[in-house]
């Protein structure tokens, strides 16, 4: 198949404000010794000012870095395989890594844009078009993990076995060549929409994803690393599942098939299609855990995909960073930048610096030098890692990143074996392992001192409102609790300040006791006033802002004394964490620009009321305290030839382009990396990253933490397609998008979303599927649940246009997405809804969750839903007493209260079980979610369905099928 004809033009410039990398005139200086080892391979580059192209500074000729050969483990540990490429690799001490490359193109930035990137041609198709080509359609799969949707036959046309009677006599139909998705004809689906921003508009709140019944499982790939044991799964039809009684009067009716459409569109009455033919993420997930859960997943291979973030494995570092560091959207790059451009896949790396590892994994390795310090290049400033190249018999290496030739340190100085290989590889950690750190020498920190202690410091708002609801009383009590789980070498200055409530006295405070030294401050503030009007807050919750002219100031800081603030934190090396207790608005997109930039955590509890939200605030409070933190920290990005970081994501602040500055960074925070090319990328030697973290341990030791991947390289688009990561893709579309509001309408950033879709799965339509009629969909079967996933994102109250949702939730949200790794935002997007009434008590196993979507509730069922955020339990209206009875021992559903925040602990195999699972999903998330008890056709009950994601919004949001409509139409109006 020819990789030529298709190119994705993005329709905007590339550089905006919107989706550039945050940088602003303030921070801590670059001379000082602490950046000056952070040395740039790129002196000559400056920030690109607004609008204006970046400059691309070409870095030396790519380095070669060969596998390591297969070595002998001087550590007892068990010979683990991925596949058949990890034949031959015998255990070690510090398991062995390949140089790994990674690639990918660059997300296109946001800007305004009138015309669509592919103008409405004359023979483009129209609306009716599109809805007569697929308004018949039926799944059908050809057990490669391809779905295809096929116009024009009926179910009269089909064969008993699904099979076009064009084929009768001739053998079932020949099966795609890629590994593809293939939505073809059969039950009927509404028409797509006119245009595009009506399809964009209205969402609702953040979900993640998991169903069952997707045809085409997943089919084995012959490019990739196959597990052992792998079954095979053959592709099947499935049919309407039966999930209980039908909920009478249950349906809601919101108008408008997609947000911000009209409440009918016209034309003939039409079949819904199954929803169990479509990509479902419940499917995928489960396919993953079936083929790779609870296996070895060794790091030795570069390039290969890693398990789902949902999948649950052991990860031994063999070279390259655990996935539990590092996640990337594809690993394999393409070879080019105009095939980068042509795919229109972002190249982005989800790095988690701090990431908490399983107890059975090997935690990381500290190395320490003494005053030599790190090994460095003296080209690039690369630390020693396993992609360097020892050559002249061990006196030389040549950097992987750069090419540079380096002299070994006598006192580092070893010989090589019969391959090449120093004989102490499996010794040492920065040779044979992708993640390890580096104990730092003096000249690593501030001002060539030794940094002292961190410090934490509470700070309590006594104003009468909550001295009366008793918050200041809960809050002293916890902290005689708290700072007995303070490390041992940590200490507190004035534990608690009871404060007047007085911004001034706040600020004073807390910079004279930080500027002594790095650490924690902690904020308890039911609100905060302004800095031109102290006690009056200014009400944004104006509905007229909702228009393309004033929206985009809903996420704007009002005031600059929080932009100030931040940066006197930063350069104190002060994490600000902030709990607030809002009765009222309280702008939180001002406020939260100190916890933002200084890589702290912002906390919200709206009617705080001790009664029922005490537990939820505590367990925050004693999470907080107890998490892995590095402070005063500074993180670097290098790449090999060929590719450079462009933008950051994350509770960071940036005073240039390169370094990442974090006053504290701890176990929970990811920083979404995006990177672009500015050579050609060599397919042998890679693409290879680099992420060094400089910061102060809990004890005041100065380390380096350092994490390495290697990813492929390839000039087939084929390739690119098959070693996506959707989870990862949806992490950096979230970011870039949340981030692009700022200085962009609501409905362009939506806009840009539907149509990077439509590019990604055009190219892939036209490059990489089988030949086929225009009107078929196909989905690369790495991304057939990036449809969903999307439109999930698309509903989320960050980028709803409508007033309902409160500013100040809407920047929470955007907040805490900001900094959130892969897990947390693929399970906010598409949130996990497990059927409790199928659960067996006998068993340790959960129930299998199923298809966020009201056609999977059940009247006599009861469910669970999380998504990271908030817990529902919903009650079906008949659930069985007995159920009822062993949860919250009561007689009935009528008996059960509403108000409840907290399970009884009866003494029974249910109620034993669901608090588990309940405690389990809990034990994984950053943030405590509050349980809220949804009895069906009652009020809660309305707010249980925003996050049934798959449906439509009560905001408008489109539903899954709809947008999958949506897509298809603009694929084809891209593909003529």
């Amino acid at each position: 198949m020819s990789q030529q004809g298709y190119v994705a033009t993005p329709p905007y410039s590339q550089s905006q404000p919107g989706i550039s990398g945050f940088s602003t005139g303030f921070g801590p200086p670059t001379s000082s010794p602490l950046y000056g080892h952070y040395g740039d391979p790129n002196p000559s580059y400056s920030a690109p000012q607004s609008g204006m192209l970046k400059s691309t500074v070409p870095f030396g000729s790519p380095a070669s870095a060969g596998s390591p050969p297969p070595g002998t483990q001087q550590y007892s540990q068990t010979t683990f395989q991925n596949g058949p490429h990890s034949t031959g690799h015998q255990p070690h001490r510090f398991p062995g890594t390949s140089p790994a490359n990674t690639t990918a193109p660059g997300y296109p930035p946001y800007c305004h844009q009138s015309q669509p990137s592919y103008p409405n041609t004359a023979s483009s198709l129209s609306t009716t078009q599109v809805a007569n080509q697929i308004s018949t359609l039926q799944i059908s799969n050809y057990g490669n993990g391809c779905i295809v949707i096929c116009p024009g036959a009926s179910q009269s046309s089909l064969m008993p076995s699904g099979v076009p009677t064009s084929f009768q006599g001739q053998g079932p139909p020949p099966p795609p060549t890629q590994q593809q998705v293939v939505l073809s004809s059969g039950s009927q689906i509404p028409p797509a929409p006119a245009n595009l921003s009506s399809l964009c508009t209205p969402p609702s709140l953040p979900p993640v994803a998991m169903q069952d019944g997707i045809p085409g499982s997943l089919p084995p790939n012959t490019n990739l690393q196959q597990l052992p044991g792998q079954p095979p799964v053959p592709g099947h039809h499935l049919q309407h599942a039966n999930y209980g009684p039908q909920m009478a009067g249950s349906q809601l009716s919101y108008p408008g098939a997609f947000p911000g459409g009209p409440g009918q569109l016209a034309g003939p009455q039409q079949r819904k299609l199954d929803p169990d033919s479509i990509p479902s993420p419940i499917q995928v997930i489960e396919n993953d855990k079936a083929s790779r859960g609870g296996q070895i997943y060794t790091t030795n291979i570069r390039g290969q995909v890693p398990p789902l973030v949902t999948t649950e494995c052991v990860i031994q570092d063999q070279g390259n960073a655990s996935p539990r560091y590092i996640r990337c959207t594809a690993y394999c790059f393409p070879s080019s930048s105009d095939m980068a451009k042509q795919a229109q896949i972002p190249l982005a790396a989800i790095i988690k610096p701090f990431a908490i590892v399983s107890p059975n994994e090997t935690p990381i390795y500290v190395v320490n030098h003494g005053e030599t310090g790190p090994i460095r290049c003296n080209r690039c400033k690369a630390y020693m890692c396993p992609f360097m190249q020892f050559i002249e018999g061990g006196r030389k290496y040549q950097c992987g990143f750069c090419s540079c030739i380096n002299d070994v340190p006598p006192f580092f100085f070893q010989h090589l074996d019969h391959i090449g290989r120093r004989i102490d590889h499996y010794e040492r950690p920065e040779l044979s392992l992708g993640s390890y750190e580096y104990v730092a020498t003096l000249d690593y920190c501030r001002n060539n001192k030794p940094p002292n202690p961190p410090a934490y410091i509470f700070m309590i708002d006594v104003s009468y409102n909550n001295i009366k609801n008793g918050l200041v009383k809960l809050i002293c009590n916890e902290l005689k609790t708290v700072l007995d789980k303070l490390p041992r070498n940590m200490y507190v200055i004035n534990s608690v300040l009871p404060l007047s409530f007085n911004k001034k006295i706040v600020v004073t405070v807390s910079f004279q006791q930080a500027a002594e030294c790095a650490g924690k401050l902690f904020i308890f503030h039911s609100s905060l006033p302004t800095a031109e009007a102290p006690g009056k807050l200014k009400n944004r919750e104006d509905k007229k802002l909702i228009n393309t002219d004033k929206e985009k100031t809903l996420f704007q800081p009002q005031v600059n004394f929080y932009e100030s603030l931040a940066r006197d934190c930063v350069a104190s090396g002060c994490c600000v964490n902030l709990f607030l207790f809002p009765n009222q608005y309280v702008d939180v997109a001002s406020m939260g620009l100190v916890t933002m930039y200084t890589g702290g955590s912002l906390y919200k509890y709206n009617n705080f009321q001790v009664h029922a939200d005490a537990p939820q605030f505590l367990s925050d409070l004693r999470k907080d305290i107890e998490k892995r933190t590095g402070f005063d920290a500074i993180m670097r990005v290098r790449t090999s030839t060929g590719f450079r970081a462009t933008d950051f994501f994350g509770a960071i602040y940036m005073n240039n382009t390169t370094d990442v500055e974090m006053a504290a960074i701890d176990s929970d925070k990811a920083i979404t990396v995006e990177f672009k090319h500015d050579d050609k990328l060599n397919e042998d030697s890679g693409a290879l990253i680099q992420c060094a973290v400089l910061y102060t341990s809990i004890s005041g030791q100065r380390r380096l933490r350092v994490h390495n991947i290697g990813l492929n390289c390839s000039s087939q688009l084929a390739d690119l397609y098959k070693s996506c990561e959707t989870d990862a893709l949806i992490n950096f579309f979230a970011k870039s998008a949340f981030k692009a509001i700022l200085n962009q309408p609501l409905k362009t950033v939506r806009e840009i979303l539907v149509n990077q879709t439509a590019r990604m799965l055009a190219c892939y339509r036209k490059n990489c599927a089988t030949s086929s009629a225009v009107s078929q969909l196909i989905l690369p079967d790495a991304m057939k649940v990036l449809p969903v996933y999307m439109n999930c994102l698309l509903k989320s109250c960050v980028l709803v246009g409508r007033p309902e949702i409160p500013t100040d939730e809407r920047a929470y949200h955007r907040q805490l997405v900001m900094s959130m790794d892969v897990a947390d935002t693929q399970l906010l997007f598409y949130p996990q809804l497990l059927p409790i009434h199928t659960m067996d008590v006998k068993s340790d196993a959960f129930p299998t969750a199923v298809r966020c979507s009201e056609e999977r509730l059940s009247e006599g069922g009861v469910f669970f839903l999380a998504n990271g955020l908030n817990m529902f339990l919903w009650l079906g209206v008949s659930a069985p007493p007995e159920l009822i009875q062993g949860i919250f021992n009561v007689p009935s559903f009528a008996h059960v209260s509403a108000e409840a925040t907290l399970l009884p602990e009866v003494d029974n195999p249910y109620s034993k079980k669901l608090r588990s699972l309940m405690d389990y999903i809990q034990s994984k998330r950053p943030y405590s979610m509050k349980l809220l008890i949804a009895k069906q056709r009652e009020q809660a009950d309305m707010l249980f369905r925003q996050y049934l994601v798959e449906d439509k919004s009560i905001y408008g949001g489109a539903s899954y099928v709809d947008f999958l409509c949506c897509v298809h139409k603009e694929i084809c109006q891209l593909l003529n």
